[in-house]
């Protein structure tokens, strides 16, 4: 055995790795991280969300099974390349998609079924919290859920003892400590980034707008207390260990991070935490995180404003749609290959595919999609309804084809940032990517700069994603010393001769990505007639 492995294997024996989980919309990730921070193994769970009764949604029991399975599979990756058990880490942290709503009666049973960050259901709320706040409050916030709910008159309204997102959730029944990270928290309830806890202004208001319901709880009685990034959030309870590793060879007492949401993972993970830098996740859906430097002029109901995991202000623009309905349409052109007696490999597919895109007309050659499937807020849809549209003069090819599905992946995203650059003249260097849109190299990065009209930068980390950076926070709050801030420690740490790939805009790219807009908004009638008919 060599001396590296040897250092690896003593590492993980001695307990001084990391462990980061993240539940993703489409994947649950565990990764473990040693004592310089890079990965040592790792193990995945594929899951989808369900639409039920018209709420999309993922079952408790599959979030468990996922779990579980995520972390066996990187438990059986260490014991498979150096023949230990992982039983103690220097801390652990999970994550998970944002916000939506998990409320808890007294008993610790979940009164209504997981509303994901998917649904498009809380415009009511959304808009009258948005003007009473004069703050953005986006629909797939907690609390625009809670006050939906309320004004449905839904029964478990009075039966509320605990509300909390899926990340604030799963680290209740591991450690029993109702807690979320900052970021986390600034899309369950405004967080006062002065206080860094919640807004007191808007929970009074608040209060007083509800009055009338006669509840039997207090908001702030109900929500997750508020850590910042750095802070111990709890320890592995003796039952949740045996819940997260059920071979039992996991030993309880490991410290845990604040649990954060996939938005604070993602800065992190690429090193997107201080003032004038911003990242796009790009994945199932697409978010830009954007760390400012004031505050802006007016609320806008396209910009969430969250916070960094240490506080710092962040505008939010959030697009519920992204790559699912091109994944759809690359599936169906795998399937056209294997029935043709070509059974092409699904990585060979899409880079064949996609890279394709960059050979097409500057503007999509007049062509024209919307890759809806669920609602879309920021052009105001409640539901969603997948679109390819041309006329006959079009100049329709596979190229082109293949560029229109890349564009619309960030037509919602485009008309977001825009308020921020041309109304708020908010500057930015350069936007760093990850997620599944960048993959094929340098292709998401291309439509990614003609979108934005910045450098966009990808990193080689930039891979693994949010259980990584989970797993950065935890190792931050385990080993950082005394005063040292999370951006100095990522960038002096973390960060140190890291390989970037950094691709900056071509004029025409970004003038047929202006020229796609103006297609894109005028023809939103169409979606529109498609829900309404179809």
């Amino acid at each position: 055995m060599n001396t590296a492995v040897n250092e690896t294997r003593k590492s993980i024996v001695d307990g001084k790795t990391v462990i980061g989980i993240e539940l993703g919309s489409t994947r649950i990730k565990t990764v473990l991280i040693g004592e310089d921070h890079k990965p040592i193994a790792s193990g995945s769970h594929d899951w989808e969300n369900s639409y039920v009764n018209g709420i999309w949604t993922y079952d408790l029991d599959a979030v468990w099974a996922g779990v579980q399975d995520s972390y066996r599979k990187m438990a059986e990756s260490v014991q498979n390349q150096f023949g230990v058990a992982v039983q103690k880490t220097a801390g652990i942290g999970f994550s998970a998609m944002m916000h939506g709503y998990m409320v808890f009666n007294r008993e610790g049973e979940l009164l209504t079924p997981f509303r994901t960050w998917r649904n498009n259901i809380t415009g009511e709320a959304s808009k009258k919290l948005t003007e009473l706040f004069n703050y953005p409050i986006p629909q797939r916030w907690s609390i625009a859920h809670l006050y939906q709910a309320m004004m449905n008159g839904e029964d478990h309204i009075n039966d509320i003892s605990f509300m909390t997102t899926l990340a604030g959730y799963v680290h209740w029944k591991l450690t029993g400590q109702k807690v979320v990270g900052i970021g986390e928290a600034s899309g369950v309830f405004p967080i006062d980034p002065v206080t860094q806890k919640y807004n007191l202004r808007m929970l009074q208001q608040f209060s007083e707008l509800t009055k009338s319901y006669n509840l039997p709880w207090k908001l702030e009685d109900i929500l997750p207390d508020v850590l910042v990034a750095g802070e111990k959030a709890g320890e592995l309870t003796k039952e949740g260990a045996q819940l997260l590793d059920v071979t039992g060879e996991l030993l309880p007492g490991i410290p845990f991070c604040p649990p954060e949401g996939d938005a604070d993972t993602g800065m992190t993970a690429t090193n997107s935490v201080a003032a004038r830098t911003g990242n796009v996740s790009a994945g199932t859906s697409v978010f830009a995180m954007v760390v400012l430097e004031k505050e802006l002029s007016k609320a806008y109901p396209e910009i969430d404003l969250v916070t960094t995991p240490t506080g710092k202000l962040v505008a939010m623009v959030h697009s519920n749609n992204c790559t699912s309905d091109y994944d759809a349409w690359i599936g169906l052109f795998g399937e056209a290959a294997k029935a043709l007696g070509s059974d092409v490999s699904k990585p060979k597919l899409y880079d064949t595919l996609l890279v394709k895109a960059l050979e097409g007309d500057p503007d999509c050659g007049g062509l024209l999609a919307y890759g809806y499937i669920s609602g879309e807020h920021i052009t105001h849809f409640e539901q969603g309804r997948p679109l390819f549209v041309r006329s006959s003069n079009s100049n329709f090819n596979l190229a082109n084809f293949m560029r229109v599905n890349l564009f619309t992946a960030l037509g919602a995203l485009k008309t977001g940032m825009d308020i921020l650059t041309e109304k708020e003249q908010v500057k930015l260097d350069e936007i760093l990517g990850h997620g599944g849109f960048f993959k094929t190299r340098e292709v998401g990065q291309k439509i990614m700069a003609a979108a934005l009209n910045v450098p966009v930068s990808v990193m080689e980390t930039a891979g693994e994603g949010g259980a990584w950076g989970i797993a950065l926070l935890a190792a931050y709050m385990a080993n950082r010393e005394e005063n040292e801030s999370l951006e100095e420690f990522l960038s002096k740490k973390v960060f140190t001769g890291e390989q970037i790939i950094t691709v900056k805009p071509d004029p025409s790219d970004v003038a047929g990505f202006k020229e796609f807009m103006k297609r894109y908004h005028q023809g939103l009638p169409i979606e529109r007639a498609a829900i309404d008919n179809f």
